[in-house]
């Protein structure tokens, strides 16, 4: 079955805050098919790469990076906000289109050398993924790619991850 996957994305106006239209993946998720595609689609992009793990930033990289994970054979690490992870961390601060964040890792989630790509629903102006990067590389991780669902090209998102192969399945 052909799905449209951008029919299955809702906007929302002036979410988290004003001027900002957000770009919802809920309805493609609650949309089996949808999903199922989604992720098929995602593998398919991944499938001529190198990888031995899979990362997603908190929460919505999770939604995404599991299935993938699953469907690939590969394992899955959480990166997460501060005070989530039950083990030792490392941290790294980044700023949002609206304001600044920070996430952590287990410090013994990646072994030095591992190769791994990076999984999100959304590539906005690049802070969460580009720190989520940072702490694979300082846990010794190698990033062999950065796969998004979508990507918000009018944010440039793409300019501060020049150094990474990144792909996306939808742009707006």
């Amino acid at each position: 079955m052909k799905v449209n996957l951008k029919d299955k994305i809702r906007n929302i106006q002036d979410f988290p805050e004003k001027g900002i239209l957000f770009r919802d993946i809920t309805t493609l998720l609650q949309d089996k098919d949808a999903f199922i595609t989604a992720v098929d689609e995602m593998k398919k992009m991944v499938s001529e790469y190198d990888f031995d793990l899979i990362v997603g930033p908190e929460s919505r990289g999770f939604i995404v990076g599991t299935p993938l994970a699953y469907a690939t054979g590969r394992g899955f690490v959480p990166v997460r906000k501060p005070g989530k992870l039950p083990y030792k961390t490392i941290r790294f601060q980044y700023d949002l289109e609206y304001g600044s964040d920070i996430l952590e890792i287990h410090m013994d989630a990646i072994k030095e050398g591992q190769k791994i790509i990076i999984v999100d629903d959304l590539l906005a102006t690049g802070g969460t993924i580009l720190s989520t990067i940072k702490l694979v590389e300082q846990l010794g991780g190698e990033v062999t790619g950065v796969f998004v669902m979508i990507e918000l090209l009018d944010l440039k998102g793409r300019d501060k991850l020049k150094e990474y192969e990144v792909k996306s399945l939808l742009q707006y």
